[in-house]
């Protein structure tokens, strides 16, 4: 039918996204520790962002496809378990497909002498031994019991076989009327529960055929929503190619931060940390000013400060010498003091010697001349330079991307178009009017099968009333031979109800005799049919074994391998199979997937034509980007770094400085001094001398106070920066050599090998374009295979067709043979029950006489 390639072919559009092969791990790619070492590799490209393309509108479909059975089914398993007795032998799956493949041309008389085919025949002989074992026991009952009837019937008749109306005195005659009765009683309740089992069998055919009614109404339903939801389905995914291209088009827009930020991040590692240290040497630039500057000033405050100390200390001790010519210290007791006063009084003098270290001034000077051009405002133009990447890429890449977007868009125009190069809305009208016109049909025989199935019923209720009447008979015979039954009466004298028992159970025998058989040969027949239906069609079907049988290559044709593509597509050599159709259905996944439609149509070569364009991969790997306009240090910042290392701050006698900062300012400590003398006092006379030398001592902490601890200060200060500069000034021309070289280095790749670092990263940056494309195609594959036109119904209808079929009716038909055939067979020993019994009710013609004219009867 046309409309369903239609439909089949449309389906097909989407698919391949998840079939493209994965590409190769990008180039360069290595250990961590390979890439910490070489900052030049390549970089991983960035996780692609992972796109929402939503959920495809889903159709929830009414059937469901399951069966409980209930209380009957305790029924339906004992008659499985039966049909296994008789038939344990595993489903000849090889044996009917070496059947259908060796006589495909039809069995001929004369074909039955081949070797092959008398294999053949034998092996599904002994496959059916077990219902040709019962099938052919059930022929002899049919053929013996009427014959066994009718000898019997003569032959009581002529007053044989319990025909003669006498009975014999037994001595045991109370207890074989009680076995005999007991025996009856209990074939009767087994009747009786063989035709309950019948009769719920029969009942329960009935009631399922409404159910069959709504289990078309819903697989209707169901296909109605898979035509009708299918095009929605199939113009979402086409719609939702619009959210790879948004996404695309704003990468694109953005194209400047993204592949131009690439570029910047990958080139940053060489160019930053040559600007990084330029700037650190700017800042040392300052540093050394300020240092030499705090040198200046403290230089000239210690040499300033050591005239006024030596003129202080001079003055402290020529006044200390006088004090001690006094005659006073010319006194035994006093001299040795006054002498060991004076021999420290040399002590009393400058240490350190400031005059004498070099001026600064010339260094500072041209220290100050370079810091007339700002390296640092320098630097930052540099930097500023470099950070300008993204702009300068999306400058360059203006007319390119207008390229590009225009080949998005025809893209997206090309899947529109496609989608709607098929007549689908008025396939799927022609599918759905199929439905409703079929649905129609079937739901005109509705009124035709209730009527068939109440002929089935009355039928099936007559057979029934055949084993009914039987127990009537037995039940009323048993009731009326009970309660009529008197010990006292002789066989001859046996009241009117008794004998009205034993002819009732005789009658039984009678309708025993006529209608056993018949119902013999209906169960006989409904066995030998429902049993192969549930070995051969019921079993196989519920687990899978029949599709194996349809899906067995070369099984219709020699030439053709499978019969499902054979049938759908004519392609016979697609390997598709109604089993594995049937189980992706059953899993709810999608048609196109179901059926391999990929075979109908190369959607891969069409995403590669289209939403896989190689072409916009190209244009956009013919990007170039120059980045020959960034400088990254002018020239007056070189000639400043030159001019810094050649200031002179190299030339410092740093050794004269530091050594005349670690000597002290005097050369005796004044406060140790002035606690010395003070102590010296002490041991003096109470007098002028004393109180003269402890006025000499606090004079001495004066000069410590307002002289030494000042010039100490200073000397901090000077020791802080000449070691700043010394360690400034070590190795400086070669440190700014290294700077300029490392900036020259950085120069050299931005001008010379940015095109190797714009092509990586134009790559990457591609690739994460493309991944956006892949996520679509990968979604629509996915889409297809698990979510649109999911064929959920079709494995319903099997399922459906399944349970009607076999639940419904085989299930219920063999549960009506096995329950009839128990009342069959039981039949037989009612009849012998009924008949040994009946003789203890009827009033016989004759009976035995003793002498003593006494009957013992009981």
């Amino acid at each position: 039918m046309l409309w369903t390639r239609w439909v089949l072919l449309l389906l097909c559009w989407g698919a391949a996204g998840g079939q493209r092969p994965q590409r190769q791990s990008e180039e360069g790619a290595s250990s961590p520790g390979a890439e910490r070492a070489d900052s030049r590799r390549q970089r991983s490209p960035p996780p692609v962002e992972p796109l929402d393309f939503g959920f495809v509108p889903a159709a929830v479909y009414d059937t469901h496809a399951y069966y409980e059975a209930g209380a009957i089914g305790i029924l339906f398993h004992m008659v499985h378990a039966f049909l296994y007795a008789v038939q344990p032998n595993f489903f000849p799956k090889d044996l009917i497909v070496q059947v259908i493949q060796q006589n495909m041309g039809g069995i001929k008389v004369e074909e039955w002498k081949k070797p092959e085919n008398v294999v053949l025949l034998l092996q599904w002989v002994y496959y059916e031994a077990g219902f040709l074992v019962c099938a052919a026991i059930g022929i002899i009952f049919v053929v013996l019991v009427p014959v066994f009837g009718m000898f019997f019937c003569v032959c009581r008749c002529c007053e044989n076989c319990g025909g003669e109306m006498h009975q014999r005195q037994r001595k045991n005659a109370d207890c074989q009327r009680g076995f005999f009765t007991a025996s009856l009683l209990a074939t009767t309740i087994f009747i009786t529960v063989g035709v309950l089992v019948a009769y719920a069998a029969n009942h329960n055919i009935s009631s399922h055929i409404k159910s069959t009614r709504r289990f078309i109404n819903t697989n209707m339903r169901d296909l109605k929503m898979f035509a009708n939801n299918t095009p929605a389905q199939i113009e979402y995914l086409t719609g939702q190619y619009t959210t790879a291209k948004n996404k695309v088009l704003s990468e694109l827009d953005n194209i400047g931060p993204l592949l131009g930020g690439r570029i910047h991040s990958q080139l940053e590692k060489e160019v930053v940390p040559s600007l990084d240290s330029a700037l650190r040497m700017a800042g040392a630039m300052r540093e050394t000013k300020e240092a030499l500057e705090s040198v200046s000033s403290s230089l000239q405050v210690l040499q300033e400060g050591t005239e006024k100390l030596k003129d202080s200390l001079a003055g402290e001790r020529a006044s200390l010498s006088n004090t001690l010519s006094d005659p006073a210290c010319t006194n035994g007791a006093v001299s040795p003091s006054c002498n060991a006063i004076r021999s420290t009084l040399f002590q009393l003098g400058i240490n350190a010697d400031f005059a004498k270290l070099p001026d600064v001034g010339h260094a500072l000077a041209n220290v100050q001349t370079v810091l007339k051009t700002d390296l640092s405002n320098v630097v930052q133009k540099g930097y500023s330079s470099f950070n300008d990447t993204p702009r300068l890429v999306k400058e360059q890449t203006r007319n390119i991307l207008s390229g590009v977007k225009a080949m998005l868009d025809k893209i997206g125009a090309d899947i529109n178009g496609f989608a709607k190069m098929f007549p689908v809305e008025a396939s799927l009208v022609n599918f759905t009017a199929f439905l409703n016109d079929g649905q129609k049909k079937m739901e005109s025989y509705y009124p035709q099968m209730d009527q068939m199935d109440f002929y089935r019923w009355i039928g099936c209720v007559a057979v029934l009333c055949m084993v009914v009447l039987i127990l009537a008979f037995n039940i009323l015979g048993l009731l009326c031979g009970a309660c009529g039954y008197d010990k006292e009466a002789t066989p001859t004298t046996r009241g009117c109800l008794s004998n009205t028992g034993g002819n009732l159970l005789m009658a039984g025998v009678g309708f025993s005799f006529i209608f056993s058989w018949v119902l013999m040969a209906i169960v006989t027949t409904l066995f030998v049919v429902g049993g192969n239906l549930e070995k051969l069609m019921c079993e196989p079907l519920a687990n899978r074994q029949l599709f194996k049988i349809i899906d067995t290559p070369f099984l219709v044709h020699p030439a053709k391998k499978n019969f499902l593509p054979g049938m759908l597509f004519q392609n016979p050599n697609i390997d598709l199979t109604l089993g594995s159709m049937y189980r992706e259905c059953y899993e709810n996944n999608g048609l196109y997937h179901a059926l391999q439609l990929e075979t109908m149509f190369n959607v891969n070569s069409f995403l590669n034509r289209t939403v896989y364009n190689k072409d916009v991969a190209k244009v956009l790997e013919g990007v170039q980007v120059d980045l020959q306009d960034i400088t990254l240090l002018e020239q007056a910042g070189r000639d400043n770094l030159i001019n810094f290392a050649n200031s002179g701050i190299g030339l410092i006698d740093y050794d004269a400085y530091l050594a005349e900062v670690n000597r002290g300012v005097t050369l005796v400590d004044l406060l140790t001094f002035s606690t010395d003398l003070e102590a010296q006092a002490d041991q003096l006379p109470r007098g002028a001398l004393e109180n003269a030398l402890k006025g000499h001592a606090s004079s001495i902490r004066q000069i410590h106070r307002e002289h030494v601890i000042p010039m100490e200060q200073a000397m901090s200060t000077l020791s802080q920066s000449i070691k700043l500069l010394q360690r400034t000034s070590s190795d400086l021309p070669v440190k700014v050599t290294n700077i300029l070289s490392a900036i020259d280095a950085s120069e050299y790749l931005i001008t010379h090998n940015a095109s190797h670092v714009v092509k990586l990263e134009t790559k990457g940056y591609v690739e994460s374009l493309v991944g956006y494309f892949k996520q679509y195609t990968d979604w629509v594959h996915n889409s297809l295979t698990a979510e649109v036109a999911q064929c959920k119904p079709i494995s319903n209808i099997v399922d459906s067709m399944e349970i009607v079929a076999c639940s419904f009716i085989v299930d219920s038909v063999n549960t009506f043979w096995f329950g009839l055939g128990a009342c069959s067979i039981l039949l037989i020993p009612s009849i012998i029950f009924s008949i040994k019994l009946a003789k203890y009710y009827r009033r016989m013609d004759t009976e035995d006489v003793f002498e003593d004219g006494h009957d013992n009867w009981n």
